[in-house]
């Protein structure tokens, strides 16, 4: 007759084996709700439209901004020359 010695180390130990499964199922949903949330963060920004630079009108607003300077009289005329020949080089 088979007779087990010890039956609260086997109790231990499934129930050990047990909690151990469930703790890495609730890492492995946390794991995977933060890759979700990192990819879906990424396609957000991806989408966004890009802030338009160095266009023709973006130049033509700062060239009239350094015109009215110049109107002001904060500008000299030798001033706002070397302000347009550095806009018009970039």
């Amino acid at each position: 007759m088979f007779r087990r010695r010890r039956p609260i180390l086997g109790a231990a130990m499934i129930g050990g084996t047990a909690y151990a499964v469930g703790k890495s199922s609730v890492r492995n949903q946390q794991r995977e709700e933060e890759e979700q949330a990192r990819i879906e963060a990424l396609e957000y920004q991806s989408a966004q439209p890009l802030p338009a630079t160095g266009g023709p009108t973006d130049l033509a607003a700062k060239l009239t901004e350094l015109k009215g300077l110049v109107d002001q009289g904060v500008l000299t005329d030798d001033e706002f020359t070397a302000a347009k020949q550095k806009l018009l080089a970039s």
